[in-house]
């Protein structure tokens, strides 16, 4: 079943139909290029060009039977362009055409992902700015550290989606070559300036050296952008969870009506999307280990690194591209509740600001030392429920003699904490 928020390009991309498509433009590439090159004739060339076709049930009919997938490719080939079909796959070895064609294909999603990227960034860059003044408490440790505001949490995943924006684009970069270099990548039956015409019409780089196929740091390179992206996902999800845990209940996803939250009890509405998106991360990061393993491979090139491609760059791609349209989803109508954040900002009673109160000592002259200590000590008091912070700190004489309440309730106020934000996001979004 394709999941719901996978765009049937993606789907439609990686069908076997697509992948023959590709080899055929592989192929087709090269016999033109051929004729230019008088390899082989050029009427001969036009006339393969016009008449070659393939057909996927006859390719599965024969590959069931010779066991090799490019083989039974070329012969259903064969069956459209008859007696022509000598020139066909002239010279080629089969990964001259598969790992050419992979390059195509993963390029080509990667388009496809960079395309999901940018629509996600602007989810990012709107809800940013819609929420660049709600404060609310910032945690370290999952304790209530200082405030912030919510508006910093999505500049700061717009900004990591930049840089996993950047890596992707590397990554297509390092994949986008092809190779022609024969079995043992020597060039023993066909010349460089073959592969580099192929290429060139293909929109690819020619692969400077290759054995009988592309060396696999490429497209483990590929991989470990998409596992990296997926994680930023994570990263992201596991923080919606956190705020919509019943306690807080400062965000929470969006609930569609009719929509049940669980079988046994009908109260629940549970940030199931965003658990959906952490569980697919880790799966996306599984693939890493077979893309790095797949790089050593026997000699000039074995077969090991082809199976598991078969799933994890299909898979990897098809995850990723679900992942940023759901989450992208979930974000875009993310249920805010900014009474919870500000009931949450002062739960602590005013702890937040034992900083603000630390400075404040200390540019009264008091040592940073003996200012900590005071200012822990009536911390530890409230915590203890013993008062508010502020009112336990103006009840210490040693504090309320060097610093005024007026001056105290001023470094207690959230505001002091969020004075360059507007730095900060015209930092992120230039």
């Amino acid at each position: 079943m394709i999941p719901r928020y996978t765009r049937p390009g993606m789907v439609a991309h990686w069908s076997d139909e697509n992948r023959y498509a590709t080899w055929l433009k592989v192929e087709l590439a090269v016999v033109q290029a051929q004729a230019e090159l008088g390899i082989v004739p050029a009427e001969a060339a036009g006339e393969i060009v016009r008449r070659a076709r393939f057909d996927v049930q006859r390719i599965e009919a024969v590959e069931e039977e010779v066991k090799h997938d490019v083989i039974a490719f070329t012969t259903s080939v064969a069956d459209s362009i008859g007696e022509l079909s000598r020139y066909f796959h002239y010279g080629l070895t089969s990964s001259d055409v598969v790992d050419t064609a992979l390059a195509l294909l993963t390029r080509n999603a990667l388009d496809l992902i960079l395309e999901d990227v940018d629509n996600f960034r602007e989810i990012l860059k709107r809800q940013a700015f819609a929420y660049k003044g709600q404060v609310m408490v910032g945690r370290t440790h999952g304790i209530h550290a200082e405030p912030t505001t919510f508006g910093l949490k999505f500049a700061l995943w717009y900004a990591e989606m930049g840089r996993n924006r950047k890596r992707l684009r590397a990554a297509r970069e390092s994949i986008g070559v092809g190779k022609l270099s024969g079995a043992v990548g020597t060039f023993a039956h066909l010349p460089p300036a073959l592969e580099e015409l192929v290429c060139r019409r293909l929109g690819l780089k020619p692969d400077p050296i290759s054995t009988q196929v592309i060396q696999r740091d490429r497209h483990a390179e590929v991989i470990a952008a998409l596992a990296l992206t997926g994680t930023t996902l994570e990263k992201i999800a596991t923080e919606i969870r956190h705020l919509q845990k019943t306690e807080l209940r400062e965000v929470e996803e969006p609930f569609s009506k009719g929509q049940k939250g669980s079988s046994a009890m009908p109260h629940k509405r549970n940030p199931v999307g965003c658990e959906n998106i952490t569980g697919l991360a880790r799966l996306l990061r599984s693939y890493l280990v077979p893309a790095y393993e797949n790089v050593a491979l026997w000699h000039e090139r074995d077969i090991s690194h082809s199976s598991a491609e078969r799933v994890i760059l299909p898979d990897a791609t098809t995850l990723l591209d679900y992942m940023l349209n759901r989450l992208g989803g979930i974000l875009d109508g993310l249920l805010v509740y900014p009474e919870a954040m500000r009931a949450s900002l002062n739960k602590t009673r005013g702890l937040i600001f034992s900083q603000q109160a630390l400075l404040a000592l200390t540019r009264s002259g008091l040592s940073r030392e003996r200012a900590y200590a005071l200012v822990q000590e009536q911390a530890m008091r409230c915590w203890s429920g013993e008062g508010d912070f502020l009112d336990l700190l103006l009840a210490q004489p040693e504090v309320s003699e060097r610093i005024s309440q007026q001056e105290l309730r001023k470094a207690c106020d959230p505001g002091a904490y969020l004075t360059h934000v507007d730095e900060i996001f015209d930092r992120v979004f230039e």
